[in-house]
């Protein structure tokens, strides 16, 4: 398995989404979630950040992330220890995979901000790298 994941790993995907009269609707299922990269297990979603909250602010070992705004604004910052990348997530039909070993950095939530993440696995503590310097580069 690659473990050495760079800032090419990581981009934008258009998630489908059906428009009408009634207004739109955006979905993630079995047969769109072969836009991801990886199985999707877990869902979990961000919401009432303070004015100035910060989140994020980690690497994950192994797993994927799929975020999205589903509501509202912020800006995600990549970084995979050479180069960086900063995405503002403001739309409910557009994400950003995040591969393992990618720092993340999650801010600028707009007051209303929902931020939706699709995860590859469960949470898992030590998972987690949230020393930068440990991304081991």
């Amino acid at each position: 398995m690659n473990t050495t994941f760079t800032l090419k790993d990581c981009g934008p995907i258009e998630l489908p989404t059906h428009t009408d009269q009634r207004g739109s609707l955006t979905v993630v299922d079995d047969a769109t979630a072969s836009l991801l990269p990886f199985r999707p297990e877990r869902i979990f979603w961000i919401h009432g950040t303070n004015a100035g909250a910060v989140r994020g602010e980690h690497a994950h070992r192994t797993c994927w992330e799929m975020v999205c705004a589903v509501s509202g604004s912020f800006r995600l910052t990549l970084s995979d220890g050479h180069e960086e990348r900063t995405f503002l997530m403001d739309s409910p039909t557009k994400g950003v995979v995040i591969p393992p070993m990618v720092w993340c950095r999650l801010e600028h939530f707009a007051q209303g901000t929902v931020c939706l993440t699709i995860a590859s696995g469960s949470y898992d503590a030590e998972g987690y790298i949230n020393d930068f310097e440990k991304l081991n580069r």
